[in-house]
């Protein structure tokens, strides 16, 4: 077998064991479509919207009423979140992949952590 195609090979495993990961940390966290969470937030008080998208995004267009906590912020900031603890942290991005990684972080600290699908753009359509 050449270099080349030992390369390769590593490459393809790299990618399914990275797109069988992503399934199961999916599997991790509940997702919330846009108007399900827009529901749950109608009738309970028990439920946080988090922004986690970068700074210019936000300034564009966002959640009334969302925290705004970048991703690459969420390790460092998480103490902000501690008074929030009793509530249901519902993380967006622009289409839901970031926010899922947000989710679960949040899970691995402790918090009820959720995804919400398709992100700001499943919500302003």
């Amino acid at each position: 077998m050449s270099a080349s195609q030992i390369i390769l090979y590593a490459l393809i495993a790299l990618i399914v064991f990275s797109w069988i990961r992503k399934a199961l940390n999916k599997r991790k966290v509940k997702h919330y479509d846009a108007a399900e969470i827009n529901n749950k937030i109608k009738t309970s008080r028990d439920v946080l919207l988090l922004d986690v998208r970068t700074n210019a995004e936000r300034k564009s267009n966002h959640i009334k009423g969302s925290l705004h906590i970048p991703l690459n912020q969420l390790s460092k900031r998480t103490v902000e979140l501690k008074k929030f603890k009793d509530k249901e942290i519902v993380c967006y991005c622009r289409s839901g992949n970031r926010s899922l990684n947000a989710a679960l972080i949040l899970q691995k600290q402790g918090f009820n952590a959720a995804n919400l699908k398709g992100g700001i753009t499943a919500w302003n359509y």
